[in-house]
């Protein structure tokens, strides 16, 4: 290939990217198209002063179909975040960048139980009084992700998981 057919396959690449790479912080990948404003709602980084950058993707084309990416600056997630990830994107990906390479790489997969992340919808639940209990949830299907309250035994899925998540 000569050097000038070299050149015009760089800029054709260069202009295909569509999404800047981060010098340090999280992407998360591979999230069901339309879930990525529920994923910047669970991980409290719309209403939330934050200094980082955040930038979402939404609709690209992938080999499995369409697809959304988070991508946050400066921001490691911590497990718990990547548990409530799970909750509304299990098939995400979630990459650690440092220094433009991804040093680590985990694949988000839905928990059989999900504890302490959630609040149970039914006001009248024990885990919503007083007392010294924690949420637990177990998941009871996985598509569309359904929740049932170990406590009251309340089913949850959907918008009303995003909605309850701590």
């Amino acid at each position: 290939m000569s050097e000038d057919q070299e050149k015009k396959m760089e800029d054709k690449k260069q202009k295909e990217i569509k999404i800047t790479p981060i010098k340090q912080g999280t992407v998360i990948d591979h999230i069901r198209k339309g879930r990525a404003m529920k994923v910047l709602k669970i991980l409290d980084l719309i209403d939330r002063d934050i200094e980082s950058i955040v930038s979402v993707a939404m609709n690209v084309n992938s080999s499995m179909g369409k697809k959304d990416i988070v991508k946050v600056e400066g921001m490691e997630l911590k497990n718990e975040e990547i548990d409530k990830i799970s909750l509304i994107a299990p098939e995400a990906t979630v990459n650690i960048v440092r220094d433009f390479e991804v040093v680590k790489k985990h694949r988000v997969g839905l928990p059989d139980k999900a504890r302490g992340i959630l609040k149970c919808r039914n006001q009248n639940c024990i885990s919503n009084q007083d007392e010294p209990v924690i949420s637990e949830f177990e998941v009871v299907a996985k598509d569309p992700v359904t929740l049932r309250c170990e406590y009251c035994e309340r089913k949850m899925k959907g918008e009303e998981i995003s909605e309850n998540v701590i």
